[in-house]
């Protein structure tokens, strides 16, 4: 039986339950989505709907109920196998926008990994939604969005440690988005 889940609807829907009480987190969130729809046209056709679900997601594990290890794409995976979503999809948001990199630093390495990690241009899309859009919603470019980051974290805590390692990484997935993007006629 498919899920509700790998749609945007069922996805926005599940996101608005947990994130509206979150802030900026909630604002940030609808805006990556929206961002998703615009990078749609760089994905294959069947993974439209799977992208902007993924969007609409990929902070779920910042909600306080859900909360187990405070790292959010591990969380938000778990509170998704939970309710029986899509492989695929829990697998974009436990690895959504480098989520290794950090896994790495927090030591959640192994945990992290019982999640397949993909490497397509869907996951370079979440990337890009992601690593263009601030915390509040604001439209940034790749390099504004991690400096903001690392202006936001301390100097060696895990998320300043992982951004500053997984640039080159999520810089790279951004450019690939782009360009598919701009193969695509008008």
């Amino acid at each position: 039986m498919p899920s509700a889940l790998d749609t945007p609807q069922g996805a926005a829907e599940l996101a608005e339950s947990l994130l509206p009480p979150l802030g900026n987190r909630w604002l940030h969130t609808q805006a990556v989505a929206v961002r998703a729809r615009e990078l749609s046209a760089a994905v294959s056709e069947e993974d439209r709907d799977l992208l902007v679900a993924a969007a609409w997601l990929h902070d779920i594990g910042y909600a306080t109920e859900l909360r187990e290890t405070g790292f959010h794409p591990l969380d938000g995976a778990r509170h998704l196998d939970r309710l029986d979503a899509p492989p695929r999809l829990v697998q974009l948001v436990a690895h959504h926008s480098g989520a290794v990199y950090e896994a790495e630093q927090r030591g959640l390495t192994s945990e992290l990994a019982v999640y397949e990690r993909e490497e397509s241009p869907l996951s370079d899309a979440l990337i890009c939604a992601d690593m263009t859009t601030g915390p509040a919603g604001q439209s940034f470019t790749f390099d504004q969005r991690i400096d903001e980051i690392l202006q936001r974290y301390e100097p060696g805590s895990e998320v300043h440690s992982a951004i500053s390692k997984a640039r080159p990484y999520l810089g790279a997935a951004v450019e690939r988005t782009l360009a598919r993007l701009a193969d695509q006629p008008m």
